[in-house]
């Protein structure tokens, strides 16, 4: 299977399903993938996302390697497909502690953006909340930026940052 044609040729969950299916837990395949989700072409990204969530999901140890890659990603303009499933992936991992700071910038600017999707502001709560849980000091300043927003949010938002806050206990 070419991935990138599949990719290209249907975007459907049951695409999806049938490349992810493809991939399995397969690294060499998985990462043929990546290659098209750090790609910078609008629509190979876009689609490359939905995939690389679906396979993380099943297989989450196959997105180990990409962490700092994935992170650094989110520092450029990309489709917010890849921001969003970058987040989506992130706030299930455990980001090594050299790439804290620079997971905390980014979501930290995410999250009090007003031009965000609720989608990526939501992922981006969680892997700040995850990453106070190694860096407590960060936590006020967490607890502020939910708080501020929590009057004009949506239902999603509040329901998360109600738990975020209660986790945190603020």
């Amino acid at each position: 299977m070419n991935i990138k044609d599949e990719i290209l040729r249907e975007h459907s969950k049951q695409q999806v399903t049938k490349i992810a299916d493809y991939i399995g837990n397969n690294p060499e395949k998985f990462d043929e993938l990546m290659h098209l989700f750090f790609d910078r072409e609008y629509r190979t990204c876009q689609r490359a996302a939905w995939v690389v969530s679906h396979c993380t999901d099943r297989y989450p140890g196959l997105a180990e390697p990409y962490i700092g890659p994935m992170i650094m990603n989110l520092k450029k303009e990309v489709h917010v497909a890849v921001v969003r499933n970058s987040l989506r992936i992130l706030q299930f991992m455990d980001i090594p502690g050299e790439l804290l700071g620079e997971a905390a910038d980014i979501s930290f600017r995410l999250l009090e953006s007003k031009d965000q999707p609720v989608a990526v502001k939501v992922f981006a709560m969680t892997v700040l909340a995850n990453i106070c849980k190694k860096v407590p000091e960060l936590k006020n300043e967490l607890s502020i930026l939910i708080k501020d927003q929590m009057p004009y949010a949506s239902a999603g938002f509040r329901s998360r940052g109600s738990k975020i806050l209660k986790q945190m206990s603020c």
